[in-house]
């Protein structure tokens, strides 16, 4: 072998062995998406999990008005702490803006948050937590008028609706003739509901469940047959493999340990 084809099968070869480090470090660093430092590491250090919530979807997540949160993805949230040995703060978010807000003003978000593709572009999801779908909620008197998208999308029907959310995504993207009504607050939607500004409201099955119990007045809609597939999951940062995996080996064990469980009673 010349001289002139070793040296060109070693800069082939320097070439290759270039390449390879530079995948191995990209794919490395993606990995965790700092880096060799995961915010798993950076959680511990500081000694706090910082948690966005957006504090109006109940039982999932409420903040009342001075300020204490409740819910079931609050407990939820305290046992995550709990487990990574550090304290635990909110940062108020929207479901318009939770999958940005995660990994710039918060580790975790949390609270109801259903998986869309949308949001997965821009953040991880955790494994499924629950299974869910959007369907009616009325008063009880008209569950019979509202069991189909047809009898719903008719001139003159009024729904109501949370802005900034799959909710309105559902009804924007489904209802051509009936009228779409914005309320911009999640807290008291359903008293508006049984005051009369609107006829039904399309949100999830699990939700429908909930505030049927509180107002007995409304009924929610074949919740168990619900118009659309969903599942809820937690928001984590895009990239941080590490992370997502601690988090996921979590909530595995508490969904089969009891721990969710008992923190979930509430959704019946």
């Amino acid at each position: 072998m010349t001289s002139g084809v070793k040296s060109s099968r070693l800069r082939w070869l320097v070439g290759v062995l270039a390449v390879v480090a530079v995948v191995t470090g990209t794919d490395a660093s993606a990995s965790t998406g700092s880096g060799s430092r995961s915010r798993l590491d950076a959680i511990t250090s500081r000694g706090v999990l910082n948690v966005c919530s957006t504090g109006d979807y109940r039982p999932f997540s409420f903040r009342d008005a001075n300020g204490n949160w409740s819910g079931v993805d609050i407990d939820m949230a305290a046992d995550l702490a709990t487990h990574l040995g550090v304290k635990l703060a909110f940062v108020p978010s929207t479901f318009a803006t939770m999958a940005t807000d995660v990994g710039v003003k918060c580790d975790v978000g949390m609270g109801g948050v259903s998986i869309t593709l949308d949001r997965a572009k821009a953040a991880f999801f955790t494994q499924p937590y629950l299974r869910d779908g959007k369907t009616p909620i009325t008063r009880c008197e008209n569950t019979a008028k509202y069991q189909t998208l047809a009898q719903i999308d008719q001139s003159g029907v009024r729904v109501i609706v949370n802005p900034g959310g799959t909710n309105e995504q559902f009804d924007t993207a489904n209802l051509h003739q009936a009228t779409i009504v914005h309320y911009p607050d999640n807290n008291t939607i359903f008293d508006a509901l049984l005051a009369g500004q609107a006829d039904l409201m399309i949100t999830d099955a699990t939700e429908t469940r909930y505030q049927a119990k509180q107002h007995p007045e409304l009924c929610a809609v074949h919740p168990d047959q619900p118009f659309t597939f969903a599942e809820k999951a937690y928001l984590l940062p895009r990239g941080d493999v590490v992370f997502q995996q601690w988090v996921d080996q979590w909530l595995h064990i508490a969904l089969n340990d009891g721990t969710y469980q008992r923190i979930s009673a509430p959704l019946g």
